[in-house]
C-alpha cells in the first residue's frame, strides 16, 4: 500500500476494528477458561479428559490475539502517518502546485504562466484557448501534441493575439481535443496555483487555492 505523505487517507475516529475484536476475543477468552474449569472439575475420574484437545485449543486462541495486536499496532502506524502528513501539508501554504483547473493564474502585469493539459485517449488534433472573464478569446494554441498518457506543458507568454502584456488576474483555459473523426476526447488542463490555506477535517488534508478552488493535497500534480 502507498503511504500518502500529505495525509489524505481518512482516518476513522470510531472505535478501531481491532479493539472490537479484541474486547470480544477477551470475553470468549474468558468463556472458555470458565468452561474448561467447569468440565475438569466434574470430569469423571475413571475417564479423564484429553489435555490435548484443551492445549490446541489455548494455542489457537494465542495465535488469533496475537494476530488482532498486530493489526492494532498496524492501525495505530496509520494514524501516526496521517497526522504527520497533515503536518507535512502546511509546508505548502505559499508555494504553488500544479493541480488539475480550468484557471490559468497571471501573478504579475506582463508576466508569464506554464498551462498543461492531459488527454484520456490519442488524438487527431488539439488546441488551446485562453480567454477573459468575458469570454473574449485572448490567444489560441494549435498543433500541440496529441498523444494520451502524459501531461503536456503549454508555455504562455502573458501576451494576447496582438501581442500586447495582459493584466495580472485570473483567465480561462479551454482544451479542444478531436479525433480523426471529429469527435470529442475527454481531457483535462491544469496550471499552477498559489495554496493560502490548509484544512484538516475527517482525515483529509484539504488545500484552498488563490483561485477560491479548493483541491485535496493527495491529488496535486507537482509541487513548484
Amino acid at each position: 500500500m502507498a503511504i500518502d505523505p500529505f495525509g489524505t487517507t481518512s482516518v476513522s475516529t470510531t472505535p478501531s476494528s481491532s479493539s472490537s475484536s479484541m474486547s470480544q476475543l477477551s470475553e470468549d477468552y474468558e468463556s472458555f477458561i470458565t468452561l474448561l474449569t467447569a468440565q475438569i472439575q466434574n470430569q469423571n475420574p475413571l475417564e479423564p479428559m484429553d489435555s490435548t484437545t484443551f492445549i490446541s485449543q489455548l494455542a489457537q486462541l494465542s495465535q488469533v490475539e496475537q494476530s488482532v495486536a498486530t493489526n492494532a499496532n498496524l492501525e495505530g502506524i496509520s494514524d501516526q502517518l496521517a497526522s504527520m502528513g497533515a503536518i507535512t501539508g502546511l509546508s505548502l501554504i505559499g508555494r504553488s502546485v500544479v493541480t488539475a483547473t480550468d484557471e490559468v493564474v497571471l501573478a504579475e502585469d506582463g508576466g508569464s504562466a506554464e498551462m498543461s493539459y492531459y488527454l484520456a485517449a490519442e488524438a487527431d488534433s488539439v488546441t488551446l484557448t485562453v480567454t477573459a472573464e468575458d469570454g473574449t478569446v485572448l490567444r489560441t494554441y494549435g498543433g500541440l501534441d496529441t498523444t494520451a498518457g502524459a501531461r503536456h506543458a503549454v508555455g504562455w507568454d502573458g501576451l494576447d493575439y496582438e501581442g500586447l502584456p495582459l493584466p495580472a488576474g485570473g483567465y480561462t483555459m479551454a482544451l479542444t481535443a478531436l479525433d480523426a473523426e471529429g469527435s470529442t476526447i475527454a481531457s483535462q488542463t491544469y496550471a499552477p496555483l498559489k495554496v493560502q490555506s490548509m484544512t484538516y477535517e475527517n482525515g483529509l488534508a484539504t488545500l484552498h487555492l488563490e483561485n477560491g478552488e479548493t483541491v485535496l493535497a493527495g491529488l496535486v500534480e507537482e509541487i513548484i
